[in-house]
């Protein structure tokens, strides 16, 4: 190849035609991990010399074309209607360029996308929500997210799957998708941008939840738990945006700590950075997620981890040693963590140094070098048949 993009490849093999299918890109304002995620890998990927397309939802009003890290994006529809578009849109535009494998990245309702007479395709899922759906979603909708996640056993029964935890990849096992069949890919975190900085923890307690404010990731069960530590002199600040915000407001009003409650709406990357330095602690009580990014990115920073022990939430933080894991729910449990952090301001520095440590093992471009090489799997044993 004379254009230089073998050269750029280096070791993950000759340059792939790669098209991903997400409902998302990363500039979409409902974006979230999953995008980060999915731009961080698949960015890289490009800069190194892969053709990289994403087929995506958009949103009213935006640029049906863009280039993102590198990555040739096409929106169609939005997040309403990006099923009913995909297919067609693929079959119009994007299939007569010959692509080499279809990632699609199931981290909603899946598209089916072995169905639509596609290259072969690789399902990568961050998590599934199962009976999570109906924490959030009213029952009929819920039922439709359930039921849409059941067929992915057959449908799927031929690809190749990424799972990006244990968690994820116990999960689809439980489902019926063979075991062989599935790499564990772990994520990576920014530790160039996040990055301790001790002097710039606050001098009383602060805890932190960042995230959506979502019924199902349980922000409630911080609110509660923080209410119950007993520590006058401690303050919760949550950022980030959702529909739950005015239940949560009214809660830290019932229990009688909305003084010391503070909601922060959604936050930019610096802010978000100066967030977690002055935290004492951030706070995650979700009853399931694909890995728990934002723990990975607090422990970047230094700062030490209090979440509930949940699938993919438990492989991001090592109790006891970078934070500390409770159960699902045990509001008290949760407090006492708190209330321990709270009176122990060496106890904080000291996780928060290990904290550290332990997120250096996790880098983006080890992610994309991975997924390079298990796409490259994937094309060459499709070219050996």
């Amino acid at each position: 190849m004379s254009d230089g993009r073998s050269e750029r490849v280096g070791l993950t093999g000759r340059p792939l035609r790669i098209a991903v299918v997400n409902w998302q890109c990363r500039d979409n304002p409902l974006a979230g991990g999953a995008e980060i995620h999915l731009h961080e890998i698949f960015g890289r990927l490009a800069s190194q010399g892969h053709e990289v397309t994403l087929l995506c939802g958009g949103w009213p009003g935006c640029p049906p074309r863009a280039t993102l890290d590198g990555i040739d994006v096409h929106r169609v529809g939005t997040r309403a209607t990006f099923p009913l578009h995909a297919q067609r849109y693929w079959h119009a535009l994007l299939a007569p360029r010959g692509f080499d494998v279809l990632v699609e990245d199931i981290n909603k309702v899946p598209v089916f996308t072995p169905w639509w007479q596609a290259p072969p395709v690789v399902a990568l899922v961050p998590h599934l929500f199962g009976g999570t759906a109906f924490q959030e979603l009213a029952a009929p909708l819920a039922a439709a997210v359930w039921l849409a996640e059941r067929p992915l056993p057959f449908v799927y029964r031929h690809c190749a799957f990424e799972a990006i935890s244990e968690s994820t990849r116990d999960d689809l096992v439980s489902r019926g998708v063979r075991k062989d069949r599935i790499r564990v890919i772990f994520p990576g975190i920014d530790t160039a941008s996040y990055t301790p900085d001790p002097a710039s923890r606050a001098a009383r307690p602060v805890f932190a939840y960042l995230g959506r404010l979502k019924k199902y990731k349980g922000v409630d069960l911080v609110v509660r738990a923080f209410a119950q530590c007993g520590v006058p002199a401690a303050t919760l600040e949550i950022a980030g945006a959702g529909e739950f915000r005015a239940e949560l407001e009214q809660l830290a009003v019932h229990l009688g700590v909305a003084d010391r409650v503070r909601f922060l709406g959604r936050i930019d990357e610096t802010e978000k950075c100066a967030l977690l330095r002055r935290a004492w602690a951030t706070v995650f009580a979700s009853p399931k997620e694909g890995w728990g990014i934002t723990n990975l990115e607090a422990a970047a920073s230094g700062t030490p981890v209090i979440a509930s022990n949940s699938p993919g939430i438990r492989e991001s933080v090592r109790h006891g040693e970078t934070g500390f894991l409770v159960p699902h729910g045990d509001v008290a449990a949760m407090a006492e963590s708190m209330r321990n952090l709270s009176g122990e301001r060496a106890l904080v520095e000291r996780l928060g140094v290990a904290a550290r440590q332990f997120a250096e093992g996790f880098t983006w471009e080890n992610a994309a070098q991975e997924t390079a090489a298990h796409l490259h799997e994937v094309v060459s044993k499709e070219e050996g048949r």
